[in-house]
């Protein structure tokens, strides 16, 4: 039912090419499955760290790696940060026999460690949840709801679903931030994450939220650093244009998985969602999240004045192109595309509707339902 293949396909491309590999992304999101696919098909070697032999053994790294050959993978790399050192000199053998592919959920020591210690020497690979493009076209609706972890999306109903992305918080905030290295206590990190439902798809203001939670500016900002290291948010940076106008400065903030924003506003089904004040906020989330995936860029922005002209995309690198995300089922031309068109010189901007047809509004600017870019 679900293709991953490209995931794959880029695996194996960089496992060609460099003497190690990282797979990061969030927990569950099937980094594992897909090394152990890899596994099935060629001489290798499997490392579990969260397994406690396995993470003694890693305490004398080049004792259990200098004589392996073929693939080696090492799950849950983020638990012995000694290995780093140990993976530099190993993937230095001019013989290139083995190739080391290291899965985990980012955390600032699998960050750090990979590029100190193997710069020049790794390929990072990050994998996103489920697209439109692996579940099939004709599921847009469930995968929003539901969102891109496998097991929320595939679950049997809407309310296994629900419930498996509620134990999955709950794990999540009393178990893995810690685990991963972040200090955060689990009661005070759910309220965060639970206040910044209503920031979704608005400009991030650091103070407002620390004045409401009654903690320091600095401790929101450090709350905030470790969703979004976890994967859990993205923050997507403005765009500074030499225009004579005054341009919001501060990023905007996007949850990353739709099904893990519903839960969060007790959304469990597609009536509620339709229903809800955030729906606008939901669908934007989402599309920005699958547009970002299909095109496999990092280099996105957003541009906004004072004055309220905003475009929700930039995409620089992408022959200049600007988005708008439209949940409209015929979305029109607006003063605020017409001026983002004119300021950046932009050479296509495409209106992002969940809708099933493709028409150009005027030359240039088109609108296009989301199935069809995903």
């Amino acid at each position: 039912m679900l293709n991953r293949a490209n995931y794959k396909a880029q695996l194996i491309e960089a496992l060609r090419l460099n003497p190690v590999v990282a797979l990061i992304g969030a927990r569950q999101i099937g980094k594992t499955t897909l090394a152990r696919e890899l596994l099935s098909e060629q001489a290798s070697t499997y490392f579990d760290l969260e397994d406690p032999t396995v993470a003694a053994l890693m305490e004398n790294p080049m004792s259990a790696l200098d004589n392996l050959n073929g693939l080696v993978v090492i799950d849950e790399a983020q638990r012995a940060p000694q290995i780093f050192p140990a993976l530099r000199v190993l993937a230095d053998r001019s013989d290139g026999a083995t190739r080391f592919l290291i899965v985990g959920s980012a955390s600032p020591s699998l960050t750090r460690q990979a590029s100190e210690s193997l710069a020049g020497r790794i390929a990072i690979i990050e994998m996103h949840g489920l697209s439109i493009k692996e579940t099939g076209v004709s599921q847009p609706d469930r995968l929003w709801l539901r969102g891109g972890f496998p097991r929320a999306f595939l679950a049997e109903s809407d309310h296994v679903s629900f419930r498996w992305r509620t134990d999955f918080i709950r794990t999540f905030l009393e178990q893995d931030l810690s685990n991963l290295g972040f200090g955060m206590a689990p009661a005070k990190m759910r309220r965060f994450w639970t206040m910044l439902a209503h920031y979704n798809g608005q400009v991030w203001n650091a103070s407002e939220v620390a004045a409401s939670m009654g903690i320091a500016p600095n401790s929101s900002r450090n709350y905030l650093d470790a969703l979004e290291q976890t994967f859990m948010v993205r923050q997507l940076l403005p765009w500074h244009a030499n225009v004579k106008k005054r341009l919001v400065k501060t990023p905007k903030l996007y949850f990353r998985d739709s099904g893990l924003f519903h839960v969060l506003l007790h959304i469990e089904n597609q009536q509620q969602l339709l229903t809800h004040p955030k729906l606008g906020a939901s669908w934007e989330a989402f599309a920005l999240e699958q547009i970002l995936t299909t095109l496999q860029t990092r280099d996105a922005y957003f541009y906004a004045a004072h004055s309220g002209m905003e475009l929700d995309l930039y995409l620089p690198n992408q022959g200049n192109l600007g988005i708008e995300f439209k949940r409209q089922d015929a979305p029109k031309i607006t003063r605020s595309m017409r001026e983002a068109i004119k300021d950046l010189n932009l050479k296509e901007l495409w209106i992002i509707y969940p809708g099933h047809r493709e028409y150009e509004l005027e030359k240039g600017i088109w609108a296009k339902p989301l199935n069809s870019i995903c």
